[in-house]
């Protein structure tokens, strides 16, 4: 009696069915497109990401609204029309933009810092090995959000404070060069905030840790160093976001207008406060494990 070796199983050969054959594996490939879609959907899956936005366009048009009252009331005053003096309407409609640049902040570091604590992000990198495709992509959409946002407190705010600025004609004209310098000038500022607390997130990786760094930064550094009346610190103190965004979000004296940075200073030094910690953070993904 004859016996018949075994044949070897070809890798393209089913073991389950002789002469089928089983389809080659062609691993996916997840385009800049698919990754942007991807944070798109991760961002609007969050209740806190619409609690946030909400609370950001309710905060902004409320402070326009309390600025206006209060400005307007102290117009009718000889000491109140001398304080200000060059006013432009759209410095008080888009009065709200530090409160906005807070919550705004706040997002952009959970954006990132949220997926290091649940630990999502392996698998976010797992699909993404190089990784920079997923920062671009946070970025981009961080951004878009935020000017749209913008966009949308500037119309309700507008809305809100233009009875009140009827009496002295304050309402900011639409076809005026300096709204949209103001209103351009709020809205980048904002995406800056973002930007920076996106590269502080991606750095340290911790959420409370990232917030207080942004916050610190942003805002309560400012507020301590202009009781430090030393000419040095003062002179420093120019060069934090918030100080260098007035020289472009505002044109009176009242406001900060007139600062000694120039306008394109002031964006320049705010730019430099985005960027830096984005090319940190892009430079740190590739160095170190999730």
């Amino acid at each position: 009696m004859t016996t018949t070796a075994p044949q070897p199983v070809s890798p393209t050969t089913s073991p389950t069915a002789a002469g089928s054959r089983i389809r080659p594996v062609i691993p996916a490939k997840l385009d800049f497109a698919g990754v942007l879609g991807a944070e798109w959907r991760k961002l609007f899956s969050l209740r806190s990401t619409w609690w946030t936005l909400g609370l950001t366009v309710v905060l902004m048009t409320l402070m326009a609204l309390g600025q206006a009252a209060g400005v307007t009331d102290s117009l009718d005053t000889p000491e109140g029309a001398a304080t200000f003096v060059g006013l432009h309407g759209a410095e008080l409609v888009t009065g709200g933009y530090q409160f906005g640049m807070l919550t705004i902040a706040v997002l952009g570091a959970l954006l990132i810092t949220g997926e290091y604590s649940t630990g999502m992000i392996r698998s976010t990198f797992a699909a993404v090995p190089t990784r920079l495709p997923v920062l671009a992509a946070k970025g981009i959409v961080l951004a878009a959000v935020t000017v749209v946002i913008t966009a949308i407190a500037f119309v309700t705010s507008y809305a809100a404070t233009a009875p009140i600025l009827t009496d002295h004609d304050l309402v900011p004209s639409l076809t005026d060069p300096t709204t949209w310098q103001i209103a351009g000038g709020v809205t980048a500022f904002l995406v800056a905030a973002a930007m920076f607390a996106l590269g502080i997130g991606t750095l340290l990786r911790s959420t409370a840790g990232s917030v207080t760094v942004v916050i610190t930064t942003l805002l309560l550094l400012p507020g301590i160093l202009q009781f430090i009346t030393v000419d040095w610190v003062q002179d420093a103190m120019e060069y934090l976001p918030l100080p260098a965004a007035t020289a472009f979000v505002t044109v009176s004296d009242a406001f900060g207008g007139a600062g000694d940075l120039t306008a394109w200073q002031g964006a320049a030094i705010v730019a430099a406060w985005a960027i830096v910690p984005i090319i940190a953070a892009a430079i740190m993904l590739g160095r170190r494990d999730a």
